[in-house]
This record gives structure tokens, sequence and C-alpha cells, in this order.
């Protein structure tokens, strides 16, 4: 949006931070305003935060353009101190790391200097960045010195060469997923290794993966970490919650406007832009993060997207010979662009299409005693902030490996056995799988023998049944009792009984390697052949 007239937008800004700092407002408030909010100016990005919902929060507008961010960068931002009822605009400097630039203005105040001079004690935050306006929020002034002031502030800032400075050196290094486990903690939260190795592997496999199990389990955590700790900066990601509403690929890529010639109306959360920037941009890794991906059925505005993933062709967008508001005719799906989709399992939602489970590796989550236990224990906020860009060095090895069609696992006489043996059971249900699964499996070996050499290939097939071959696994109890048995079977050792689990009287071991082969789909089948009994239907999908 280049029109400059932002101060409607402002004062519905300040109204909605008034009742979220002061307790009377809903989430909604803040839901509904970052919806319908203004996402771009004169070509800047606007991002808002309305102070974490904490009475001392600073709630901000950030205007941010090429290569900064909040979190390293200097940025125009508007700072709402609510206690002292002033509103100011200022040029803004990262808080969390030093910015990659400097301002380059002589005699400049800062916050604090200000707060000081005025008797307001001092600033909650902020206090480094520099004052250009400050407005009573009580008393604002006309919507002309608003819009003046903010039209001064913003033609300034994109006078400023922020690329000549921004690029701050990058050593690159081979990719260390474990990294990432580790620096995951100081963000106040804990992954599994396990996990953390099954996510990025499936990610490396192929650029699709859907996170399923329990409504706040960390399936977006997982992915917003992730995608925030080894990008360069956060216009590499963008986290969609998918409407309810959703039934064509607009919400997605836009549409052409029927009303204007030759112009072509973008998509409101930048999915679209983000598409074009990996396009242009090759050796960065770009992640789109679907949340709550069934809310609506996903046939109906991501078949684009599952159509172009495997044939590599493109996607339509308009019918020009010449972009379109910088919109060209027909995008491309790009190897370094991976697409994450959280999935919540309740009557609001949708199952997904064994068309959608074939192009994608399903990871769920579930919370055990000792993760809740230690949670409990840890008494540590989370923010995910302390992630950002602390991985970015190892983003190149990252896209590497995603586009290394040369990766072979160095033993696949044990896999190719599972395969068929699994192959020959799932036929019997009408949910055997076909050469792309078998083939993505026998990737997702290699990927994990090349960034984890410890795991054994029994443990690759076992997170390989559990993400490939189980997700498609549904029907009626006298449909697939025998047939659970049969796979269950197949989770264990040699001489061992799928029957004798079913009627242990003691809770089973499942770190017990000498009876249990396969731990971790066995007990998803034990969990599926449960509800089979209890409900007479069953699916890997579960609530």
């Amino acid at each position: 949006m280049d029109l400059m007239n932002y101060y409607n937008e402002l004062i519905r800004f300040i109204n909605v931070a008034d009742k979220q700092i002061t307790g009377q407002g809903t989430t909604d408030d803040a839901t509904v305003f970052n919806r319908e909010r203004i996402k771009e100016i004169k070509g800047l990005k606007v991002d808002v935060s309305f102070g974490m919902g904490r009475a001392s929060g600073i709630p901000w507008i950030s205007f941010l353009g090429n290569g900064q961010s909040t979190k390293n960068g200097i940025y125009p931002v508007y700072l709402y101190f609510k206690s002292e009822n002033l509103l100011v605009l200022a040029y803004g400097v990262s808080v969390t790391n030093v910015p990659n630039k400097k301002w380059e203005l002589k005699n400049m105040k800062t916050i604090s200097e200000f707060f000081e001079e005025n008797k307001l004690g001092t600033p909650y935050n902020y206090g480094n960045s520099f004052l250009f306006k400050s407005y009573k929020s009580n008393q604002m002034p006309s919507a002309q010195t608003i819009n003046n002031d903010l039209n001064e502030m913003l033609n300034y800032y994109n006078s400023l060469d922020l690329m000549a400075h921004s690029k701050h050196t990058i050593i690159k290094t081979n990719l260390e997923y474990k990294s990432f486990q580790k620096d995951s903690k100081l963000a106040g939260i804990t992954f599994l290794e396990k996990n953390v190795c099954r996510f990025i592997s499936s990610l490396l496999t192929k650029p699709f993966v859907i996170l399923t199990g329990l409504a706040g389990s960390g399936k977006t955590k997982l992915a917003q970490a992730f995608a925030m700790w080894i990008c360069e900066s956060d216009n590499q990601y963008c986290i969609v919650p998918v409407g309810a509403d959703w039934t064509n690929r607009e919400p997605l890529l836009g549409f052409p406007n029927a009303l204007v010639e030759k112009d072509y109306k973008k998509d409101e959360y930048g999915v679209l832009k983000l598409i074009i920037e990996a396009n242009l941009n090759s050796d960065k890794p770009y992640f789109l993060i679907l949340d709550e991906m069934n809310l609506s059925h996903v046939e109906r505005y991501f078949a684009d997207f599952l159509s172009v993933m495997e044939s590599k062709g493109k996607i339509s967008l308009h019918s020009g010979n010449v972009d379109w508001n910088n919109v060209p005719s027909e995008i491309g799906f790009p190897k370094n662009l991976f697409i994450v989709g959280t999935v919540n399992i309740d009557e609001t939602t949708y199952m997904f299409s064994p068309k959608v489970l074939d192009r994608a590796n399903v990871i769920e989550f579930r919370v055990t005693k000792d993760e809740m236990e230690n949670y409990l224990q840890s008494n540590s906020a989370i923010n995910l902030d302390n992630l950002e860009g602390l991985g970015a060095n190892m983003a190149g090895s990252f896209v590497e490996i995603a586009k290394d069609n040369s990766l072979e696992a160095p033993d696949t006489v044990e896999l190719n056995k599972a395969l068929m043996n699994f192959f020959l059971e799932l036929k019997k249900t009408g949910a055997e799988f076909g050469y792309r699964s078998a083939s993505e499996i026998l990737r997702f070996a290699a990927v994990v023998n090349k960034i984890e050499t410890t795991w054994s290939m029994t443990q690759i097939i076992d997170a390989a049944i559990m993400q490939k071959l189980l997700p498609k696994v549904h029907g009626s109890r006298r449909k697939l009792e025998p047939i659970l048995k049969t796979l269950g079977q197949l989770c264990l050792q040699e001489g061992q009984k799928f029957d004798d689990l079913l009627n242990a009287p003691t809770e089973i071991n499942f770190k017990d390697t000498d009876k249990i082969k396969y731990p971790i789909s066995l007990e998803k089948i034990l969990r599926m052949n449960e509800n089979l009994i209890s409900n007479g239907f069953t699916s890997y999908a579960e609530a």
C-alpha cells in the first residue's frame, strides 16, 4: 500500500493495545486487527506486536526494509508507552542483536534521554532507539500531521542503501541438527532429539511435512522455531492460519483483479511474495507454515501445490505476457521452499485424502509423562525470538542436502525386506503404497544416514513406517482387526507374539529391544487397535 493515510490504522492499534494491556480485551481483538491490518506500505513490510499481553509490554508497529528485522536491524517504529500515555515515532534499533546497520543522523536523542528530560523515569524497553516525533495518545494530533510525519520518516528510510551494510558475514558450516535441539532451550522450549531428527530429515526428504497429534503439544512451535533458527531474516518464513471458509487457492496465491486491467491482488499473508523470493534466492531456505491445515478441505486450496510438487511444472497466475503488479504470469515450485502443515483432529476439521498423505511425511506429536514433568519443573517462559538466525550459517548446507539426489543409504537389504512385508499386509486393506512412497522411504533412509550416522537401519525403518505407511490405514473393525495384528507382529522380534502384548498384565516396556523391533510403530498400532475395539473404527489421526 503506497497511499499515505495511516491515521485510522494507528487509532485502531492504540485502542486494541489499551484493551490488551489493561486486560479488558481478548486475543480475538488482536487476531482481528492482525488479519485486517495493512501489511505493506511504501514497499516496507509492516509488523505489529501488542506487547505479549503483559502490562509492562510495549506495543509497537515496525516498518521493515530489505535485510532488516526487529531482531537485527534498524527500522521506523511506533512505540506505545501506555503508562505515560505516550506514542513515539522512532528511528528503531534492534534490541535482541546488535543491528547490522546504523542510523546516520546527527544530534539524535535516544528515547531514554527523552524520558529523562521529561521526568518520565526509565523506559521499560527500546531506550536505545532514537526519537523522531512524540504524541500524547489521549490528545492525538490531526490525521494530516500523523500522515505527514510518517511519510517523512518512511521516505527517508527508503532513501537509505540498506543492503549495502545489512549482510553480515556468515561463515557457512555443515548442517548439525543437534545444534537446533540445543539452541531451542534458549527459547525456553525443549524438543526431543529423535523428533528433531525425524522432522529435519523429513523436510530434506521431501519439502512437505504434516505435524499431527495432541493440541498444544508443540507442533507449530517446532515448525516456527526451526524456521526462525535457520533463516537469516523473517522474510524467509510465513505462518498462515488456515481459514475454515477456504474453498480455493486465493487465500494463498491471490487472484487477477477482474475490475482493473493487468492488476493482480496479492494474498494478505505474503505467501506469493515468499514463493517469488524463494525462486530468486535458490541458495536460501524458505518456509511456509500452514497452521491447522485441515480446518478446511486441503484439496480445495492446496491442489496446485500438490500438483507442481510432483510434476515440477508451474502454477499459472494470470494471462499476461508481462508482470502484473510485480506478479509473473506463472511461478514454479522452488526446491528451497519447505511446507509444514500442522493438524488438530476434532469435530471441526477434515481428514486428509490418500493423495495428500502420499505426498507428505506425517509426524505425530504426543506428550509423555517425563516430558510433562520436565515442562512443569522448568518454569521458563517461551521466547522464540532468542532463536532468530542462530543456525543461519547452516542454511546453505540444509538446502544443498535437500537438492542432492545422489544420496544413498549404505545398506538397504533390511529396509527392502521390511517394506515388502508391510506392502503385502497393507495391500489386503487397500492401503498399500506405491513407487512414490517406496522411493521417498529410501531417500529418507539416505538423509538420516547423512545427518545422523548413529541411527541403525532398524530405527530408520521404524520412523519410516510411522510416517509414510501407517497414516493411510483406516477402517472398520471387521476390515482392520486381523491386519493390525499382523502389522503389530511385524514390529516384534522373532519368537514374540502380538496377542501376548494385547493381554499383557503390566505396562509394556517399549525400550525392550529383545522383544520389540519397531517401538514407535508398535505403540501406534496398539493405540489404533484399542480405538478399533472401543469404537468399531480406527484411523491414524487421533483427537
